[in-house]
């Protein structure tokens, strides 16, 4: 009598993958979602018989055992073991053809596959199985009915990241490459380090949340090292990188943090992570970000006299743009109503529960006010719902004072953009986060989110903070109205010529006023190259003028900085910068004060990618990209960095210094590997500017 062996086992790999959406991994292994069956085929040495006994074990974790979960041992007669079902479809001669269904809220990450028959076990050859969340099944929480939504927020490997200001917002191209080598490995080594229980790999709110602690490197050698400094020399300067690849295998390989990222950098990694896990995630960027408001829901911006925003006094800032990414999932641990998009983000701010971590945030909690819930739902809703305060620093008697010349109430979180589904093209999600300003909702939301979150007095908070006084609640306004001057004064800063380095900078401020009568304006404005974060780099003009306007009319003046004023400094910055302008007015007669700011970003000439609409699998094509300088400047140490998932990797052609006029050309001979419409991207990076960049589809037949 011979004992039952096994011979071979077939994971009907590409049968598998294709209905589990997971065809497109470059892994050898078999990759499937959870909660759906997928088949294998177990060789037998001789035909089975009524007594025989098999079982499929499936390991998770160093040394799993029964007990606790990580040793899940199924039987074909016994179907159901833990929400894992399994079943034979058919026995032919010594072939036997088996169905398995993992639980739809099973553990994810990596299971080792071994088939026990009798007391023989058999280890099969890339036997290690990873399971991924499965947005496709109705029973799992990140479950998404929409089908067009699946293939953008999980399936689609490249987007865009908005970038620049609310002003002027430009699409950054963003290679996610989820499914490039190595990149689920790193994401299993990421599940890994972050210590989680078996239980808690159950649930993707636990899961994000440990993601946005791990994307940074700050408190778990985490994979990127964040730096807004602006000296990148002992790495890669964050503008620099076209997409999450490169990070993540340099990271799997060295295990060491990569150096170095920007907001964008950490939304476009996490978001990576989250696709290529099985969540549903999306980039989302804020314009006008409040950060570190210390939940006071104000931010405080100092002029000196020229009206120029200072750096030293100010604990918080407004940055121009923010990225985080939205993951989505049902939210098991909190009440009904909060499922959905959840808020995680990666970039370093600040501490939530002694790490660098936030999410996940319910949108729907940000917009209604409950902000009491998990997690960090205060920060969150402080980022987009602060208002910003402006005060001018005068020397008086020899001591600073400080005057109030503004209060905004509407400027913070705006234009809150994602990449649309299925589209090139941008979407305002601002309603999710918010409802509209001054409407009845959000009167209530915010009377909700005031009692929760205490705000501090209206008194001006320098650096020392010593002078802050806590107002009780009752003082504070519920509902803070746009100071409406009794000049109706208005004031509205634009670029009149296109705002191209090594050209003057011509922008205007215009003046209104709209009630009868004589008023004399008091303007002061300034110009200034700041960081995205709101750090002024370097002072470029200011203006001063006395203004005489009647009833309803306005004035317009011009601001022109000469390019002697800037060029030096846009030189030598390693970072891109926008323009600042900010102009105070005040009224004689009234004693009205208004201040408005502008951030607008420089405009560069275009790259073109030149190449076949279609080209067939494994065939070479030629990729051409062409670059014209139409500024009147010379474009120093310029860099070409091109990549295209599944036909190239990453390329950086040096290309030197380009003449005013001149064109450069570059070719890159590509091959392409995958099927389906792919995308090249490339970006111009020079001592001059940061931040051309572009991207052609190709469909690869």
């Amino acid at each position: 009598e011979s004992s039952l062996k096994v011979t071979g086992i077939d994971f009907l790999k590409s049968q598998n993958t294709r209905q589990h959406h997971t065809d497109g991994y470059n892994i050898k292994n078999l990759v499937v979602r959870r909660g759906q069956p997928f088949q294998v085929q177990v060789s037998l040495n001789r035909e089975l018989r009524a007594g025989d006994k098999l079982s499929l074990r499936f390991g998770i974790g160093e040394n799993p055992v029964k007990n606790r979960e990580s040793l899940l041992s199924l039987k074909p007669e016994r179907e159901d073991f833990h929400g894992w079902k399994i079943s034979t479809v058919k026995k032919n001669g010594k072939e036997c053809l088996l169905s398995v269904t993992s639980s739809p809220n099973a553990a994810v990450g990596k299971y080792n596959l071994h088939v026990k028959t009798g007391t023989n076990i058999y280890k099969p050859e890339n036997g290690v199985i990873y399971l991924l969340f499965n947005p496709w099944c109705e029973d799992d929480v990140v479950y998404m009915a929409n089908e067009a939504q699946r293939k953008e927020y999980v399936l689609n490997d490249t987007g865009y990241i908005y970038v620049g200001s609310a002003y002027s917002i430009y699409d950054r191209p963003w290679n996610y490459g989820q499914f490039e080598e190595f990149v689920l490995d790193a994401c299993m080594y990421l599940l890994e380090k972050s210590k989680l229980s078996l239980t808690d790999r159950r649930d993707p709110a636990n899961v994000s949340r440990a993601m946005s602690a791990l994307v940074n490197a700050n408190d778990d050698r985490g994979v990127l090292l964040g730096n807004w400094s602006g000296n990148y020399v002992s790495g890669t300067s964050p503008m620099d990188w076209i997409g999450s690849v490169t990070i993540l295998q340099q990271y799997y390989k060295t295990k060491k943090p990569v150096r170095y990222g920007q907001c964008w950098v950490f939304a476009g990694v996490l978001n990576t992570v989250m696709r290529c896990l099985g969540v549903p995630c999306r980039c989302v960027s804020t314009f006008d970000a409040a950060h570190d408001t210390e939940e006071n829901l104000r931010v405080d911006v100092y002029l000196n006299e020229r009206g120029e925003k200072l750096n030293s006094l100010s604990l918080d800032s407004v940055w121009n743009f923010h990225v985080w990414n939205d993951a989505w999932m049902k939210r098991t641990d909190l009440p009904e109503g909060f499922n959905g998009w959840q808020a995680i983000d990666s970039t370093p701010q600040e501490q939530s529960q002694g790490r660098f971590q936030c999410g996940p945030c319910p949108v729907k909690a940000v917009r209604e006010g409950d902000v009491y819930l998990p997690y960090d739902s205060k920060f969150v809703y402080a980022e987009v719902n602060a208002d910003r305060v402006y005060w001018v620093v005068k020397k008086v008697n020899g001591k600073d004072k400080y005057f109030k010349v503004g209060t905004e109430t509407q400027a913070i979180g705006k234009n809150i953009s994602t990449k649309a589904v299925g589209e090139n093209r941008r979407e305002d999600i601002t309603r999710e986060y918010k409802y509209p300003e001054g409407s009845k909702e959000e009167r209530m939301s915010m009377q909700r989110a005031y009692s929760f979150i205490r705000p501090v007095g209206m008194a001006p908070h320098p650096g020392y903070a010593s002078t802050m006084e806590t107002l009780g609640r009752s003082i504070q306004p519920l509902v803070p109205k746009e100071p409406g001057t009794k000049t109706g004064l208005h004031i509205e800063i634009t670029n009149t010529e296109p705002l191209h380095p090594g050209n003057p900078l011509e922008m205007a401020i215009t003046v209104r006023t709209s009630t009868p009568g004589n008023w004399t304006v008091d303007l002061i404005g300034s110009c200034q190259l700041q960081y995205y974060t709101g750090k002024v780099q370097a002072n470029l003009g200011t203006i001063k003028e006395t203004i005489k306007l009647e009833g309803t009319s306005e004035m317009q003046i011009p601001l022109k900085i000469a390019p002697d004023a800037y060029m030096k400094t846009l030189s030598s910055l390693e970072d891109e910068v926008l323009i600042l302008v900010t102009a105070v007015g005040e009224v004689k007669e009234t004693n009205d004060k208004l201040t408005k700011e502008t951030s607008m970003r420089f405009e560069y000439p275009p790259i073109t990618v030149q190449m076949p609409e279609t080209a067939k699998l494994y065939n070479d094509f030629t990729c051409a990209f062409i670059f014209k300088n139409k500024l009147n400047v010379v474009l120093e140490n310029c860099k070409l960095l091109v990549e295209g998932l599944g036909i190239f990797k990453m390329t950086t052609f040096d290309q030197g210094d380009i003449m005013p006029g001149r064109i450069m050309k570059s070719e890159i001979i590509c091959t392409p590997t995958r099927l389906g419409e792919k995308k090249i991207v490339a970006k111009l990076i020079s001592n001059q500017i940061k931040g051309i960049s572009t991207e052609k589809a190709i469909t690869i037949t």
